[in-house]
Parts: C-alpha cells; sequence; structure tokens
C-alpha cells in the first residue's frame, strides 16, 4: 500500500536513548529542557529571533487570534485545511473568503479591495503546499487599511521568501509540526512574531497566562507541549536537510515521469526557495480526476484530493461565492510523496496515471 505520505522517523535508537535523560531529570512539560532546546535549534536553523513551541498547529492560529485582539471580519481563504476557518470562528470572529489565485492556489491580493468593509480587522491567508503567498501585496494591503497579518505557515517548513524564512512575515505567522508534516513533532506546532511584545504576551498565553507561581496576567490556554514530542523535533531537525533533498529529488522523478500527462502544476514565485513539501498536480476535469484516483486506488495506491470540499461550503458560515476555489478543489490532487518513497513506486504510480488518461 502507497499511502499518500507517511512520517518520517529517525533511527529508533537515537530516539531511546535520549529517553534516558528524560526519565533521569523527570520533567516531562511545563517548557522543559528539551522543549527550550528545540525552540533554539528551529530558530538557528530557520534564521528567527523568535519561535514558541506550542501543542499544535491549531492553537497556534487561535493564539494569533487572540494575542492580535481580533474582533470582527478576517479575511481568509477558502482553499486550505479546516483548521484554518475553524480557529477564526472558535475564536468569534466571522470569516470572508477571498477567492484564490489560480495559478498559485493562494488567496489573491487583486480581491482584497472588494471585500475589505468596516468590520475587517486581519487577513488570515495560508501558504498552500508550501508555496508562499504574494507577500508584499498582502502587506502593502494591509498598511493602507490598517489591518493584521497572520499566515498559516503550516506546509511552509523550510520555505523561504525573498531570502528569508516564510515564518518570517505577518504579525503573526504560525505552523505545524503534525506527524504528517515535512518536518513533525509527532503533534506540535508554533508561532513565530518578529514583535517581542507580541512574543512576550504569547508565552503567557500558552501556559494559562501565568506570570509566575501565583500570578496571572491574562487569560491564557494550555498550548504546551511535552518533552517526548520536542525530543522527536530535536531528533528529526538532524535530517532534515536530507529529507529536503529527497523530496526535491522525488519531485523531479515526478516532472521527468509525468511529462506526457496533461496536468499542470502550480506556480511558483523566483522569490521563493521551495520546500517540496507536496506534489499537487491539477486535472483537466474532475472525471479525470476521479478516473485518475480509482485507477490508483486499484492498485493499492491513495493520493489526496487536498483541499476536498471548498471551505466556504462548510456548514457553519455563511455561504459566500468562491467559483475559482470550487474549480480548484474539485480538479487538484496530491500525488504521494514521503521519505521512503522509491524512484520505482513513483515510475508506477506514473505508468497508471498515465494509462488512466490514455484509456
Amino acid at each position: 500500500m502507497i499511502n499518500v505520505t507517511k512520517p518520517y522517523l529517525p533511527p529508533q535508537v537515537e530516539y531511546e536513548m535520549a529517553l534516558k535523560d528524560v526519565w533521569r531529570r523527570g520533567w516531562l512539560t511545563n517548557n522543559g529542557p528539551l522543549v527550550n532546546d528545540l525552540e533554539l535549534k528551529l530558530k538557528e536553523f530557520l534564521g528567527l529571533n523568535h519561535l514558541l513551541y506550542l501543542s499544535n498547529g491549531t492553537v497556534a492560529i487561535q493564539i494569533a487570534i487572540k494575542v492580535l485582539d481580533l474582533k470582527g471580519e478576517i479575511l481568509t481563504t477558502p482553499f486550505s485545511y479546516v483548521a484554518t476557518t475553524s480557529s477564526i470562528v472558535w475564536e468569534g470572529c466571522k470569516p470572508v473568503f477571498v477567492d484564490i489565485d489560480p495559478d498559485t492556489l493562494n488567496i489573491d491580493p487583486k480581491r482584497f479591495e472588494a471585500a475589505i468593509t468596516p468590520k475587517t480587522v486581519a487577513i488570515l491567508a495560508t501558504h498552500v503546499y508550501g508555496n508562499p503567498c504574494d507577500i508584499d501585496a498582502i502587506d502593502a494591503i494591509a498598511k493602507r487599511h490598517k489591518l493584521k497579518v497572520v499566515y498559516d505557515g503550516a506546509h511552509c517548513f523550510g520555505t523561504t521568501y525573498k531570502g528569508k524564512s516564510a515564518f518570517a512575515y505577518g504579525d503573526v505567522c504560525t505552523t505545524s509540526f503534525h506527524a504528517t508534516k515535512l518536518f513533525h513533532t509527532v503533534e506540535g506546532g508554533a508561532v513565530v512574531s518578529q514583535d517581542s511584545e507580541i512574543i512576550r504576551k504569547m508565552v503567557l498565553m500558552r501556559n494559562f497566562g501565568h506570570d509566575g507561581p501565583e500570578r496571572f496576567d491574562n487569560v491564557g490556554i494550555n498550548a504546551k507541549n511535552s518533552e517526548f514530542h520536542a525530543l522527536m523535533g530535536v531528533i528529526n531537525l538532524r535530517y532534515i536537510t536530507e529529507i529536503m533533498a529527497k523530496r526535491k529529488h522525488q519531485s523531479q522523478v515526478y516532472d521527468e515521469k509525468l511529462r506526457g500527462l496533461n496536468v499542470r502544476k502550480v506556480t511558483i514565485s523566483p522569490k521563493v526557495g521551495y520546500n517540496y513539501a507536496y506534489y499537487p498536480i491539477i486535472f483537466p476535469t474532475e472525471a479525470e480526476l476521479v478516473k485518475a484516483v480509482n485507477m490508483l486506488n486499484g492498485h493499492w495506491i491513495y493520493p489526496r484530493r487536498y483541499f476536498y470540499p471548498s471551505l466556504s461550503k462548510l456548514n457553519y458560515v455563511d455561504a459566500q461565492a468562491t467559483p475559482i476555489c470550487d474549480d480548484i478543489c474539485a480538479r487538484v490532487l496530491c500525488l504521494p510523496l514521503y521519505h521512503d518513497l522509491t524512484d520505482e513506486e513513483i515510475a508506477f504510480i506514473c505508468r497508471l496515471l498515465l494509462r488512466s488518461q490514455n484509456n
């Protein structure tokens, strides 16, 4: 069986050996030494001044909305994982969907002006498939209208924009370290900001608002993560350069083997240093996508219609027209991509895709 993804696991002996120190210390959570070590190593690897390690990427978005004190309408993308929209609703704000660019599949800044109202307070944009949004355009519009900017960078580990980590942009950038991600800590996430005061507030927020053993600065939540999860991150980070190089190689194999397939790929800006976290293809029609999926499934291969359906179709948001996103959702497919996937398996997947389109 070949699934769309499979978590990278480092050599088991490395993890087990390091567990001995966790047992010796008896410090399992509450900002332990491995959590601090992971934060320092991530900041160094990514070239960031500030990063806070959290329990997951969803609570990261919720904390970002809370720390910026957002109340009102938030412009966001209909083409993302459900956590992006759910977090807006969960925090008592209203998602206003702005349709996507048909080439990059990111939220389209050219459509912002028509969506902005006196109730608009922020933009929450997802860097889809690790492909950063048009950050310059979003920043200019946000400044002009005095809007806050939050980026959902769940796919963007290792991606750069104009030579800097994609996490370095926006008032707050969030990310996920879930097991399905390029870099993972089994479960986990992070928040990043260039503003030290925002970071200070989020430090308190992730730990119930504690400002000392018997003081509480403000409302908080339990968004901490454990030493066991941090340890997986510390060890996985040793292999991330190898992991990213392997993904790039696998993507190049797909490119070569799929030259005869009538599909198109997502447009990556020249400003971007891409991380090759996903391999999406866009079919001419939904019928052709379904035919390809059936062909692959018949050989125990399971790609993913990611993202599908459009978030504008959720039953707990107001109905909004997003025709470009609806069209893309019907035709986009993410092919299997993970560290252990072999060139031979990729070649087999490609032969089946070509067969499905030629029969």
